[in-house]
């Protein structure tokens, strides 16, 4: 995190998992290595009467992501998103919800994300750059834009894979296969991709005025 005099901004970086289900609940997890609170994960859920929950690791985390998105509901659950690279798989519990992730190959706009140097990659001058091209390639998704409270956030993608399957349940209820994020997610001014995937991210937040340079904290130990 990085403080000045007129503004705050925050770096995150890790992987946004986004799906939707055959029971029209549609899923955004986030699992964050690098953060100003160190790693963590947590589960933005918009259930198909519309109601957006957050579910978060802890109050500090709570109140940072309302802070910047809008949620019906937000309740302090333990998550855990484990990544298993033999299986290709996410392991999703958060509260009433189970749910695994199998992970497909890169796609498109993976290959093409791969492409931007690295030292350009995570930036949000890069994020800035490329929203056009987002907003055509993959409609409903922006790159930057405000949030909640006068922030500002710039998501900078990286890598992208496909998600080919999910098992997922909701308490006693199973959400059924996978489906398309269909409607888009309303949490803030982008949704995910349409087509179920897993995005490396880097995302910035600043409040106040113009964002300084950002930095990240380490991540802890086993993340």
């Amino acid at each position: 995190m990085v403080t000045g005099q007129d503004a705050t901004t925050w770096r995150f970086d890790g992987h946004i998992a986004g799906v939707g289900t055959a029971q029209g609940t549609r899923l955004v997890v986030g699992r964050w290595r690098r953060s100003p609170w160190g790693s963590f994960s947590d589960v933005m859920v918009e259930h198909p009467d519309g109601t957006r929950l957050l579910l978060a690791p802890d109050q500090r985390v709570a109140d940072e992501v309302a802070a910047t998105y809008t949620f019906d509901a937000v309740h302090v659950v333990p998550v855990v998103v484990g990544a298993d690279r033999s299986s290709r798989t996410w392991r999703i519990l958060a509260g009433p919800l189970e749910a695994t992730l199998h992970i497909g190959a890169r796609t498109p706009v993976g290959h093409a994300l791969r492409l931007v140097p690295g030292a350009l990659a995570g930036r949000p001058a890069t994020a800035a750059a490329l929203d056009p091209v987002a907003r055509v390639v993959l409609p409903g998704v922006r790159t930057v834009g405000s949030a909640s409270g006068g922030r500002t956030e710039w998501y900078a993608a990286r890598d992208q894979h496909a998600v080919s399957a999910v098992e997922a349940r909701w308490g006693d209820d199973d959400l059924g296969e996978l489906r398309d994020v269909d409607p888009p997610t309303r949490f803030g001014f982008s949704s995910t991709p349409r087509r179920p995937a897993v995005t490396r991210i880097t995302t910035t937040v600043a409040t106040g005025g113009s964002a300084g340079r950002t930095t990240t904290a380490p991540a802890r130990p086993g993340h």
